[in-house]
């Protein structure tokens, strides 16, 4: 026979096994997209000179196409690195990067320019000189008017003044396109602080709106849904409208089949209608009457399931009291001094 023994598992052991196995596949799904095989794409890293408004999620394209997501965005030194997910698309180890704008209100994303014989090597960052930063709007407007506030407009007058003096013995061709400079040079200086006032302004809607950009975002956002919910109901809408033409047209079948009796059933309507009319002032009339006559009948049934009322002078009236105390007629006329009564 052949020996069986029983092996005793230890609870204590198959629950640390158990709990164990569970933290390993937690931090396995938490970095899953970052594996090589099973992952969305692979990560590769490119230097800018600045960031220029990208931040994380945003789009990675080649040639217009989406390819990927911008993972992380983080200064190292004097340069900003960027690690980009690139799924299902040959990036060369020539490749350039671009920061692009895609919206109005500022919203960038990476553009890459697969380049080169070889494959590129993800442990390997893109340089700064493959790399291309574009210039922020708010900086430039910012830098515009620092520009003029350096700018001595009083002196440019001046020197403009000095210059159309210094020529006004030249030909009057020349001379007359010096006077036109000079009012131009003396209408920027008064209007020095306007212009001051004017970039300032346009700096500030700049700076709002960049703050503003996730409000208009999720504007656009909602009307893109929208819109793309009336699409999905597209099919919806023109069955509604198919089935009520159809509608449409099978009323007027049915009003042109019967044409001819309902036509005088209008008629007839239209003659009784006329009449109501001509006898409105009777009936009003009518029902003023009637009004007593429902208020009496309404008081007489209104107290449950009968009758209550009243008839008055129906029985004679009433005969009047006799005295119950009065005393026999013989001794009344002997009480008031009579005669005798017979027999006696």
């Amino acid at each position: 026979m052949t020996d069986r023994r029983t092996i005793k598992r230890s609870p204590v052991t198959i629950g640390f096994i158990g709990i164990l196995i569970l933290l390993m596949l937690s931090t396995s799904a938490f970095f899953l997209q970052s594996l090589p095989l099973i992952g969305a794409g692979i990560i590769y890293k490119a230097d800018f000179s600045e960031a220029a408004g990208l931040q994380s999620g945003a789009e990675v394209r080649v040639a217009g196409v989406k390819v990927g997501n911008v993972r992380k965005v983080e200064l190292k030194g004097d340069r900003v690195r960027v690690d980009m997910q690139v799924d299902k698309a040959w990036i060369g180890n020539q490749t350039s990067a671009s920061i692009q704008i895609k919206t109005v209100l500022g919203q960038k994303y990476i553009a890459l320019d697969p380049a080169g014989n070889e494959l590129a090597d993800p442990k390997k960052v893109i340089p700064l000189e493959r790399t291309t930063s574009p210039y922020d709007v708010i900086e430039a407007f910012s830098d515009a008017a620092d520009q003029v506030e350096e700018l001595d407009t009083n002196q440019l007058a001046t020197s403009m003044r000095t210059l159309s003096d210094a020529f006004s013995g030249t030909p009057a061709d020349l001379r007359s396109s010096l006077d036109g400079l000079t009012r131009l040079s003396e209408t920027i200086a008064s209007r020095d602080q306007k212009v001051q006032e004017l970039l300032a302004a346009t700096a500030d809607t700049s700076k709002l709106l960049a703050d503003r950009n996730q409000e208009f975002e999720r504007l656009i956002s909602g009307a893109g849904e929208l819109l793309g919910e009336l699409n999905n109901r597209q099919q919806a809408i023109s069955v509604l409208l198919s089935s009520t033409i159809t509608l449409s047209d099978t009323l007027t079948g049915i009003v042109k089949d019967n044409q001819e009796q309902i036509g005088p059933t209008l008629e007839t309507l239209r003659q009784v209608i006329e009449i109501l009319n001509d006898q409105n002032e009777n009936l009003r009339q009518s029902l003023t009457y009637m009004a007593p006559f429902y208020r009496l009948y309404a008081n007489v049934l209104g107290s449950g399931r009968w009758f209550d009322s009243v008839v008055t002078n129906l029985l004679p009236p009433a005969l009047p009291q006799q005295n119950t105390t009065r005393l026999p007629v013989q001794q009344e006329q002997l009480a008031n001094g009579g005669g005798t009564v017979a027999g006696q």
